[in-house]
């Protein structure tokens, strides 16, 4: 029988939530969303790029080795 109170709660906390809109700083969200800080990360340079890990065995079926 002591859940009244605790569902009284649960019901004053939904409704706060669900009616309750707070002032929304709308610049400050686009700012955010579309960040002018943003830098396109720079390519990590690979050693082996020049170089096909299948080029040996290219040669290898075509009977040059």
């Amino acid at each position: 029988m002591g859940r009244g109170r605790a569902k009284a709660k649960q019901t004053k906390v939904a409704r706060e939530l669900k009616y309750f809109s707070p002032n929304t700083d709308l610049t400050a969200l686009e700012r955010e969303l579309h960040g002018s800080s943003y830098a396109e990360p720079e390519p990590v340079s690979d050693p082996s790029a020049g170089e096909d890990e299948y080029d040996e065995y290219g040669k290898w079926a075509s009977g040059q080795q």
